[in-house]
């Protein structure tokens, strides 16, 4: 009885039989009155006895022969009512089982199994919702998959570089001095950065980096930030401008978090910038917030991209990728999380391919 099917054909057994007793008792109750009218109207009521007594028996034999034929019709309703409910069941079942099927496939790993689009309206919008998070499984499949390589290929480099010169001194190949042991260090960093940045990924995504808010000017930490890559900004060729205006912007934030967001989007934004392109930081309040801008007129985006770039993993199809740089697109994501979790939000905007981008952050003030 809980099966879609089973209950689909008794429902239309059941509009039958309602459909079929409701119209019994109609006409039971009706047609009687209404023949002895006709007989009276036509004379044969007020007829002699043996004549009454015919027209007796034949309002016993009429109501009879109607009572059989609605017997009959109910039952042949209820027949066709079965037949047309298993027919239609079987109309919406078909669909339900391809997408319970495609389903479990995808609980399998197997995210490229298609769902044929029904002719219902309803069970169309359904297959195509399941063909789209198939889609969507599989291209996060994808890049979590290119993320473990880059991860990978990225913990080699220094794992090899650490491993080679401790190697060398324990062989005495290399000397121990300062030096070397500093060299050691940096490739240490950068394995403590990248786990810092996986960590920090997770606890974004989850809503949970632990903020360690006070009272803070947005414009004073924005410069900070901005200018502490100033000489890489130059070193590539570039001008950055920062325009953080006179007027303080207080608001309860972790400058940490904050000067974070604001190194990832100017990071960003060298890395999409050519030689001799311009790079612009600016913040201001516009009512109670303030908003602080990341412009520059390098590579900019396509508009299918200006959400998926704040997507874990997604890199730009095409974008260069200097000597220094991870490739793990996960930047944006923390940035994102952590404007989030202060309370605003992070957006991008771009003309298009070939005409920069605008990364604009927006954060509650305090009071």
């Amino acid at each position: 009885m809980n099966r879609l099917a089973v209950r689909l054909v008794l429902s239309h057994v059941l509009v039958a039989v309602i459909g079929a007793a409701a119209t019994y008792v109609i006409v039971r109750e009706i047609a009687p009155p209404f023949f002895d009218e006709n007989m009276r109207t036509s004379g044969m009521g007020a007829a002699g006895h043996g004549q009454g007594q015919a027209a007796g028996t034949f309002r016993t034999e009429f109501v009879d022969a109607v009572n059989q034929a609605l017997i009959i019709g109910a039952l042949v309703g209820a027949v066709a009512a079965a037949l047309f409910g298993v027919f239609a069941a079987r109309r919406v079942i078909r669909p339900l089982g391809t997408v319970r099927a495609a389903t479990r496939q995808m609980a399998r790993g197997r995210y490229d199994v298609p769902v044929p689009v029904p002719h219902e309206t309803e069970l169309a919008e359904l297959a195509t919702d399941v063909n789209t998070l198939g889609r969507g499984l599989a291209d996060t499949e994808a890049r979590r998959v290119r993320l473990l390589g880059e991860v990978g290929h990225e913990m080699r480099t220094p794992l090899t570089v650490i491993d080679g010169y401790v190697e060398g001194m324990i062989d005495g190949v290399l000397p121990s001095t300062p030096e070397q042991l500093g060299n050691v260090s940096e490739e240490v960093r950068r394995l403590r950065r990248l786990s810092e940045d996986l960590s920090m990924l997770s606890r974004a995504e989850e809503g949970r980096l632990g903020l360690s808010r006070q009272q803070v000017d947005v414009a004073s930490v924005v410069r900070a930030a901005a200018e502490r890559l100033r000489p890489q900004a130059e070193d590539s060729g570039l001008s950055l401008v920062v325009d953080v205006g006179a007027e303080e912007l207080s608001a309860l934030a972790d400058p940490d978090r904050l000067a974070r967001v604001v190194t990832n989007l100017v990071g960003n934004a060298i890395r999409a910038t050519g030689p001799g392109g311009e790079l612009h930081v600016a913040c201001r309040r516009e009512g109670d917030v303030a908003v602080v801008e990341v412009t520059d007129n390098g590579e900019g985006l396509e508009e299918g991209e200006l959400e998926r770039v704040f997507e874990r993993f997604y890199r730009v199809p095409g974008r260069r990728v200097g000597e220094h740089d991870t490739g793990s697109g996960i930047g944006l994501t923390i940035a994102r999380g952590i404007v989030r979790e202060h309370g605003g939000d992070l957006t991008a905007s771009s003309a298009g391919a070939g005409h920069g981008a605008t990364f604009i952050a927006r954060l509650p003030l305090a009071g």
